[in-house]
């Protein structure tokens, strides 16, 4: 349980529109519990607060190695609804940071002073997926508190190591700035649904590049994300196109997120 699934099913590139946020409506792995559309009031809050600290409303947007967007969205609380859409989930990627000048590339933000993983950026092409045989996953990211949990029946453990980037777009694996501690449900099925149907354009398109982003979003001294900022545009057609914040929770378990410690418990009312 300490790493992705291997061997994924697919999803269709046509999944990844606006609908997909609302198609993503269960929360939890094996753990799970039905969650509501991206256009309820937690999403609308999400979108409210990245607008207020965009325009300047807000003056505690100062920790260091994350983006506004970013230390907006750490302020928000799980309210029941583990993906919402970001910006209407349309992508701010400028037409500079779309250049194709460099080709093919991948980029993984320092760890910070606390050793968290910062920002991963890629141009993705079907040139930076791997080819060799993955192996497993070793390091310990900051928070790796993990223990099993039985809830509804079913047992397994509560953290997954969590690439930024998936190991199927750049084969990047035991590479601490690509790591951090994240539940089961954010890392399967919440990135891998918006994961897959990259690969997946990727490999039907094997000429065209997708721009990708993902921010691992923190809430002041916290040792665990609160939750990781997905976007990804591609470059060549309107394929791929999403803009999304998932919340890095488990149903039926309450996190300190300072420390990554566990019990059983409301998620939404994490320590």
């Amino acid at each position: 349980m300490s790493k992705r699934r291997r061997g994924r099913r697919r999803s269709k590139t046509s999944l990844v529109t606006a609908l997909i946020v609302i198609a993503i409506g269960v929360i939890g792995g094996g753990l799970s519990q039905q969650g509501s559309s991206p256009t309820s009031k937690v999403g609308r809050e999400a979108s409210s607060a990245v607008s207020r600290v965009t325009n300047g409303a807000s003056k505690e947007a100062t920790a260091p190695k994350q983006s506004v967007t970013g230390q907006a969205l750490a302020q928000q609380a799980y309210k029941g609804t583990q993906i919402v859409a970001v910006n209407h989930n349309r992508p701010t990627f400028s037409q500079q940071t779309l250049s194709l000048k460099k080709g093919a590339w991948a980029t993984y933000g320092a760890l910070d002073s606390l050793n968290r993983v910062t920002t991963a950026n890629a141009m993705l092409s079907k040139s930076t997926m791997p080819t060799a045989k993955r192996e497993p996953l070793y390091v310990n990211p900051t928070g790796w508190k993990n223990k099993p949990y039985t809830v509804n029946g079913k047992r397994g453990y509560l953290y997954n190591r969590s690439h930024l980037i998936g190991y199927q777009l750049t084969g990047q694996n035991n590479n601490l700035k690509n790591l951090m501690t994240g539940t089961r449900s954010l890392n399967d099925p919440g990135m891998t649904a918006y994961e897959n149907p990259v690969a997946s354009y990727l490999k039907s398109h094997p000429s065209d590049h997708v721009r990708y982003q993902v921010e691992p979003v923190f809430r002041g001294q916290e040792l665990v994300a609160r939750g990781v900022h997905m976007q990804a545009k591609s470059v060549e057609t309107s394929g791929i196109s999403y803009n999304v914040y998932i919340f890095n929770i488990q149903a039926g378990i309450k996190i300190n997120y300072n420390t990554g410690t566990s019990q059983l418990g409301n998620p939404a009312a994490a320590f």
